[in-house]
């Protein structure tokens, strides 16, 4: 199956398609809506063949559908109809998540997105769990976004905020217990050096979780006697050597 891979960012929204070695970019901002993104997208591919849509949005994604607008781009993610926008079944995901998905390799793994926010999910042997850390309270009335993302990389100057990232980091890792973090994102650039237990992940990560969506087998509609059961959570297999495999279904 060939899939469009669209990982929706606060600067740029990258696209990719199988089989395409390279994603294209296209500017995004405060001015970027769902409608926007959608024509953006289909104007640069342009003849481009594909069957299904994987998208990575930047914030809460509750069955398959944004529940929150963005915090750094436009209004009009909540209600858009995507499926119908570009005429292809179309599976969302929190951007993070899709990333995570891309860059696992085996046990319990943290990943934080080091972008215009901050990205979160944790996949947990396999099973893959999206987080929403960004906003959770800090230190000085400010968040961990507010640090360890691009607002307080301008506050504060690269020094400082990576000492932030750093802190942010073992907190995390230390209190859900991960074996290893993965970062991610564009500003993971700006890093100088990594603790111990930190792994630097690629942008190309986000688009090959894209392309994973569409390797787990699509969910069944429930029987009615097991109407109350849980959604099932995708899972991540991991190949010999650690490198990450298609998820399937718990």
């Amino acid at each position: 199956m060939k899939v469009l891979v669209i990982d929706v960012g606060g600067t740029n929204i990258k696209v990719s398609v199988t089989g395409r070695k390279e994603p294209i970019r296209i500017p995004s901002g405060p001015e970027m809506n769902a409608a926007r993104m959608a024509a953006a997208v289909k104007k640069a591919t342009a003849g481009w063949k594909y069957e299904a849509v994987s998208i990575g949005y930047p914030g809460p994604v509750v069955n398959g559908k944004p529940s929150l607008e963005p915090a750094n781009l436009g209004a009009g993610w909540i209600r858009f109809d995507y499926k119908k926008a570009f005429g292809k079944p179309v599976r969302v995901v929190n951007d993070a998540a899709m990333q995570a998905m891309g860059s696992y390799q085996g046990g319990r793994m943290l990943f934080l997105g080091l972008g215009t926010g901050l990205g979160s999910a944790l996949v947990a042997d396999g099973v893959l769990e999206p987080l929403e850390l960004a906003h959770l309270p800090y230190r000085n009335n400010r968040t961990y976004e507010d640090y360890v993302g691009l607002r307080g990389y301008k506050r504060m100057g690269r020094k400082k905020w990576q000492r932030h990232v750093e802190k942010v980091v073992a907190i995390l890792k230390q209190g859900l217990q991960v074996d290893y973090v993965m970062l991610g994102g564009g500003n993971t650039k700006k890093l100088k050096g990594l603790p111990p237990g930190v792994r630097l992940g690629t942008n190309a990560h986000a688009i090959l979780g894209g392309f994973r969506l569409w390797n787990e087998p699509s969910p069944r509609r429930p029987h009615r006697s097991h109407a109350a059961r849980p959604p099932r959570k995708a899972r991540v297999k991991v190949a010999a050597g650690g490198e990450a495999a298609s998820p399937v279904s718990a």
